[in-house]
C-alpha cells in the first residue's frame, strides 16, 4: 500500500474509531438516563443501580491493559470485534435482568469489559495509521465519546418515553451490534511507517522500550495518577447531571438536553484543546483544562435555572472533554507507537478506576443526604488534586541510550 493511499485509509480507521467510542461509551453512559426509570419500575436504590456504572469502570480498567496488549500482538480488528459481541450481550442481558445483581453483572461486568476494547486500541491504531496530524487523529477518535451524549442519550430517552426501560435497552443493544460488527471489519493493520521517526515520535529507536520499563517511569506514574484524579473528579457530576438537574426542577427530557450540551461542548473541547496542545504543548494545555474543570464543578453548587445549567455545561464540557485526548498525546510523544496500546491501556486502567468512584459516590450521597451538594464539594477537591499532579509531570524528553543501558544492566 502506498503512503498516500495508506494515509487516506487511515482516516477511515479514525472514523471507525470515533463511531465505536460513540456507540460503546454512549451505551455505557446512557445508564444516567435509565437511572430514574429503572429505580421507579424495579424499586432498586439509586446507589444500587449506580453501582453498575462503578462496576463498568472497574471492569473497563482491569480489561484495558489486557485489550491494549492483545491489540499490540494480534491486531486491533479481533479486539474490537470481540468487544462488540460483549457489548451487545451486556445490553441485551441487562434488559432482561430480574434482579439487581443480574443487572449489575450484565450492564456492569460485560459492558465494562467490552468498553475497554475500543478506546485505547483504536487510539493506538489511529496513531499508527496517521503519520502527520496524529494529535488531530487521536482527538477525533476520542471525540466519539463527546458525540455519544448527543446520540445515544437522547435516543435512549426517546425510547424510554415511548416504550419501557427494558425495550429501550434491548433496542440499543441490537443497534450497537448492527453498527459495530461491520465497522470492526473495516479495521486494518497499518502499513509500515515511512521513517523511523514516524514510528517512535523521536530519534530514539522504539525497540529500546519494553512495557516493563515504560510502566516504571515517572512519566507513566504521573500520567496515570493525573488521569485517575481527573476522571474521579468529573465522573460523578457527569453521571448524575440529569438527576441533579431534575432535582433542581428541570423537566426530564429537558434535563437530558443539559447532559447532551455538555457532551457537545466536550466534542468541541477535544478539537480546540488538541489544536492548542500542538501549538503550546500538551502538558500546559492539560493543566489549564484541569483547572477550568475543577472551577466548573464547584460552580454547579450555585446554579439552579435552566439557562445557568446550559451555560455551565458548555464550560464543563469544553474542559473535561478537551483534556481527555491529551493523555494519549503525551503517551505517544514519550513512549512511541509500537507499545502505545499497552502503555495507554495501562493509563486508561487508572482512569477507569477514577471513573468508577463518581457514580457510586453520587448515588450514596443522594441516598444519604437527599441532595448532591457533597458530591460537588468532593469532586472539586479531587479536581484540584488533578491539577497539582499534572503540574508535576516531568519533561517529555525520552531517555538517552545510555540511561536505558544502565537501567537494563541494573535489572
Amino acid at each position: 500500500m502506498s503512503q498516500s493511499s495508506g494515509s487516506s485509509y487511515g482516516w477511515v480507521v479514525v472514523a471507525v474509531g470515533a463511531l465505536m467510542t460513540c456507540v460503546a461509551f454512549g451505551s455505557m453512559l446512557s445508564l444516567a438516563v435509565f437511572l430514574q426509570p429503572i429505580s421507579e419500575a424495579m424499586g432498586w436504590s439509586r446507589s444500587g443501580i449506580s453501582a453498575a456504572a462503578t462496576i463498568d469502570f472497574l471492569a473497563m480498567g482491569l480489561a484495558a491493559f489486557f485489550w491494549g496488549a492483545l491489540s499490540d500482538r494480534f491486531g486491533t480488528r479481533i479486539v474490537v470485534l470481540l468487544g462488540t459481541m460483549l457489548l451487545g450481550a451486556g445490553l441485551i442481558g441487562a434488559s432482561q435482568a430480574t434482579s439487581l445483581w443480574q443487572f449489575q453483572l450484565a450492564f456492569g461486568g460485560l459492558i465494562g469489559i467490552s468498553a475497554g476494547s475500543f478506546y485505547a486500541p483504536m487510539v493506538a491504531a489511529a496513531s499508527a495509521w496517521i503519520e502527520h496530524q496524529r494529535s488531530l487523529a487521536v482527538a477525533l477518535v476520542s471525540a466519539g465519546m463527546g458525540v455519544s451524549p448527543l446520540t445515544v442519550a437522547p435516543f435512549a430517552s426517546w425510547l424510554i418515553a415511548n416504550y419501557d426501560w427494558r425495550t429501550a435497552m434491548l433496542i440499543i443493544g441490537v443497534v450497537a451490534l448492527t453498527l459495530l460488527i461491520p465497522a470492526s471489519l473495516l479495521v486494518r493493520q497499518p502499513p509500515a511507517p515511512s521513517t523511523p521517526a514516524a514510528t517512535n515520535g523521536a530519534d530514539i529507536p522504539d525497540r529500546e522500550w519494553t512495557v516493563g520499563q515504560a510502566l516504571r517511569t515517572p512519566q507513566f506514574i504521573t500520567l496515570a495518577l493525573a488521569h485517575f484524579a481527573c476522571c474521579a473528579a468529573h465522573s460523578g457530576p457527569i453521571f448524575h447531571l440529569v438527576s441533579y438537574a431534575m432535582v433542581c426542577g428541570i423537566a426530564p427530557l429537558t434535563a437530558v438536553t443539559v447532559y447532551s450540551l455538555a457532551g457537545f461542548s466536550g466534542l468541541g473541547g477535544r478539537l480546540v484543546l488538541g489544536v492548542l496542545a500542538d501549538r503550546f504543548g500538551a502538558k500546559y494545555v492539560l493543566v489549564g483544562g484541569l483547572f477550568v474543570q475543577a472551577l466548573a464543578i464547584a460552580t454547579y453548587l450555585a446554579v439552579g435555572q435552566l439557562g445557568e445549567f446550559y451555560a455551565l455545561s458548555v464550560v464543563f464540557g469544553l474542559a473535561y472533554g478537551g483534556v481527555m485526548p491529551l493523555y494519549a498525546v503525551l503517551v505517544r510523544e514519550y513512549f512511541g507507537v509500537r507499545i502505545m496500546g499497552s502503555v495507554f491501556g495501562a493509563v486508561s486502567a487508572f482512569a477507569s478506576l477514577g471513573m468508577a468512584l463518581g457514580p457510586l459516590a453520587g448515588g450514596w450521597v443522594f441516598d444519604t443526604f437527599h441532595a448532591y451538594r457533597w458530591l460537588y464539594v468532593g469532586s472539586f477537591a479531587i479536581g484540584l488534586a488533578a491539577v497539582a499532579v499534572a503540574l508535576s509531570f516531568p519533561s517529555a524528553r525520552r531517555p538517552s541510550q545510555r540511561s536505558l543501558d544502565i537501567e537494563r544492566a541494573a535489572a
